[in-house]
C-alpha cells in the first residue's frame, strides 16, 4: 500500500528519476537481498542519470550544433591527415577545462564542421555550455545588433560559452567592423573560455585575413599560441561518398 503514495511524492518533489528506479527495485527478485544502503544507491543512480540526460540535453539544444556527430562515430580510415591520439585527446575535453583553443583547417568537403561539432557535442555531454556559429551569419547578426541596440547583450551570451565554435572563417578579408567584432569576441574569452575556429584557410594566412596588423597582432596573440592544430587534407569525403553511391 505504500508504493503508490511513495511514488506519487517523489513525482511532487522532481524526483523522477528516483521515482523510477523505486519501482524497478520493487518489481525486481534479487532487491530483498540488498542492504538497505545498496538499495538506496540503486535508485539513486536512476536519479543521477535522469538529471544528467536533461543537462546533456539542454546543453545540445542551446549549442545548435550544425550536425549530429559523436566522437565515438569518427572515421579515421579516411586519408586527409586526421592523427587518431590527437583527436582522442581532444576528445577528452580537458583542453577545455583548461582554457585552450583549436584550430581545425583544409579544403572544402574533408569534415572539418562535422569534426568541430563531433567535440561539441561531446563538450555538451561533460556539461560544458557550448555556442555554434557560422561565422559569416554571425558578424551579419553582430552588424544588426549592433544596428538595434542589441550588440552588448549579444556579446554577453557568446561569452557565457564555456566552447564557441566558429564555424567556416574566411577566405574573405575582414572588413573594419567584423575586426573589431573578432576581436571583442576573442578578448572576452581570453583565458576565460576557449575557441575552436574551422577555416579552409591555412592559419599562417590568417594574418592577411583579418588585414589590419594591429587588430591582426592582438587576436592571432590570443587564439594561436595556445592552440591545438589540426590541419587536415585530401579530397572532399563527400565526393567519394557520392562517388561509392554511384559505382
Amino acid at each position: 500500500m505504500l508504493n503508490h503514495p511513495t511514488l506519487d511524492l517523489l513525482h511532487d518533489l522532481g524526483l523522477h528519476g528516483l521515482a523510477k528506479g523505486f519501482r524497478a527495485m520493487q518489481g525486481s527478485a534479487e532487491a530483498d537481498a540488498l542492504t538497505h544502503a545498496e538499495w538506496l544507491g540503486l535508485v539513486l543512480d536512476h536519479e543521477v542519470t535522469l538529471r544528467r540526460q536533461k543537462r546533456f540535453e539542454a546543453r545540445a539544444k542551446a549549442a545548435r550544433l550544425r550536425h549530429a556527430a559523436s566522437v565515438e562515430d569518427v572515421d579515421y580510415r579516411s586519408p586527409r591527415g586526421l592523427e587518431r591520439a590527437l583527436f582522442l585527446k581532444l576528445s577528452s575535453c580537458d583542453w577545455i577545462r583548461e582554457r585552450r583553443n583549436c584550430l581545425i583547417t583544409g579544403p572544402a568537403g574533408v569534415g572539418k564542421s562535422w569534426l568541430a561539432c563531433a567535440l561539441g557535442h561531446k563538450a555538451c555531454r561533460e556539461d560544458l555550455p557550448v555556442l555554434y556559429h557560422r561565422a559569416p551569419r554571425l558578424f551579419g547578426e553582430l552588424e544588426l545588433a549592433r544596428e538595434s541596440g542589441r550588440y552588448n547583450r549579444l556579446l554577453r551570451s557568446i561569452a557565457r560559452a564555456r566552447l564557441l565554435i566558429l564555424d567556416d572563417w574566411g577566405p574573405e578579408p575582414l572588413t573594419a567592423g567584423q575586426r573589431r567584432d573578432l576581436l571583442e569576441i576573442v578578448e572576452d574569452r581570453y583565458d576565460v573560455g576557449s575557441i575552436l575556429i574551422t577555416s579552409q584557410i591555412p592559419v599562417e594566412r590568417w594574418y592577411e585575413i583579418i588585414g589590419s596588423p594591429t587588430h591582426a597582432d592582438a587576436i592571432l596573440d590570443r587564439v594561436v599560441h595556445n592552440a591545438y592544430r589540426i590541419a587536415l587534407s585530401g579530397e572532399s569525403l563527400r565526393k567519394a561518398r557520392r562517388q561509392e553511391i554511384d559505382a
